[in-house]
């Protein structure tokens, strides 16, 4: 019944797309266990977690720009490598105030897993042409998904980036919106995001990016949660990770 509804809602996948996927899953599976249990990505609230072998650091917008730019870059590259690819593919190749600092290594690290998991959903996009449709069409559904993730993820960034006034350094408990509710709303609507975009595609792989990016998301939400509730005494304890009453 499980492949069925998969051959009704994905194009059928090639052995290199079914390769492409279970490495995608893997690698952001375990990453998302990894945060999980304790072991962060080192930025943001966490760039001093753990031991250092490189101690060369930029501002955090750099380390963003730095991180984003490549994958955005090829992206835009896409349009004149892949003419012609219909609606669709057009749709699938369719940054905030960030404090603190960011380790260049791990800025180049992001930007490296941006790159290859972009450059991985459009060549598997590619792959489609020629290929039977699937049986249900969710390129519109995936557009709306995938403008009110955005729409959440922008709205709970504003509030984030109005928290501290110019120059503060010290974290704060967040308030408004869903942070009343979970500590990391932007992920959540993030994984939404990730969601509309794998109902544009309908690809094995768009899919498995998303279910591995949920994982990924959700043990750092986990692990955010930690660190508040380790470091602000009043912090509510009914305020979850990233799903409201639940996790």
């Amino acid at each position: 019944m499980a492949s069925s509804m998969l051959h009704g809602l994905t194009y059928p996948p090639t052995s290199v797309v079914m390769i492409m996927s279970a490495i995608t899953l893997a690698f952001l599976g375990s990453n998302g266990i990894a945060e999980m249990r304790g072991k962060q990505l080192q930025y943001s609230k966490f760039w001093n977690v753990g031991p250092r072998k490189s101690t060369f650091k930029v501002s955090g917008r750099t380390g963003m720009f730095m991180a984003y730019s490549p994958a955005f870059l090829f992206g835009l590259a896409s349009f004149f490598l892949f003419p012609s690819e219909g609606l669709r593919f057009m749709l699938v190749l369719f940054v905030h105030k960030y404090s603190g600092s960011m380790f260049v290594d791990v800025s180049t690290m992001i930007s490296l897993s941006y790159f290859t998991q972009t450059a991985l959903m459009i060549y598997a996009q590619h792959l489609t042409r020629g290929l039977r449709e699937p049986l249900v069409d969710l390129t519109y559904v995936g557009i709306a998904i995938f403008l009110a993730g955005l729409s959440g993820n922008f709205y709970h960034h504003c509030l984030l980036s109005r928290l501290r006034s110019e120059g503060d350094k010290e974290y704060k408990i967040p308030k408004g919106g869903l942070f009343n509710l979970v500590i990391c709303p932007h992920y959540l609507f993030e994984i939404l995001g990730f969601v509309g975009v794998s109902c544009i595609a309908q690809t094995l792989h768009a899919f498995s990016f998303t279910v591995g990016s949920a994982v990924l998301l959700l043990g750092r939400s986990y692990g955010t949660r930690k660190w508040y509730l380790s470091k602000f005494e009043d912090f509510p304890k009914g305020v979850k990770a990233v799903i409201p009453f639940v996790f």
